[in-house]
């Protein structure tokens, strides 16, 4: 069971570090059927949820790309270490990098049955906002 799930990490570090609109479909198939996905913004289920969070990112973000740092695994769940690199469509166009934490759970068939994203979305989001960056900026002094 355990080299299924290795396997299973490999194609989805290959699929996040390839990932573009037309790669979607392949990712969500790693996904069971009825898996939760949560992270800072979302809480869903079920891989059409899923896939839709990713297509937003497409419609928000330009030259999205997720590296992937490492991967930590222990039978049936996993922690993958990553960085994602980005460009805002809407205001400073610059390349952005968040770093962040996946921790999957993966069920008997070897696909991902829970994954929960862990990263700050003030660093990576808020502080690049044109009203709010300034503020979230100057908090962060005074810390």
């Amino acid at each position: 069971m355990e080299n299924s799930i290795q396997l299973t990490i490999e194609s989805l570090k290959i699929q996040y570090e390839q990932i573009s609109v037309e790669s979607v479909d392949q990712l969500i198939q790693l996904y069971s059927p009825d898996a939760r996905f949560k992270d800072p913004f979302n809480l869903v289920f079920g891989r059409d949820a899923i896939r839709d969070i990713f297509l937003k990112m497409f419609e928000q973000v330009d030259s999205p790309q997720f590296v992937i740092r490492e991967v930590l695994q222990q039978e049936s769940s996993a922690c993958l270490l990553w960085e994602f690199k980005f460009k805002f469509k809407c205001w400073d166009t610059s390349e952005k990098s968040l770093t962040g934490v996946s921790w999957l759970q993966f069920d008997h068939t070897n696909l991902v049955s829970s994954h929960t994203d862990y990263w700050d979305p003030a660093e990576g989001i808020y502080e690049h906002l044109p009203l709010i960056g300034s503020l979230m900026r100057g908090l962060k002094k005074l810390a």
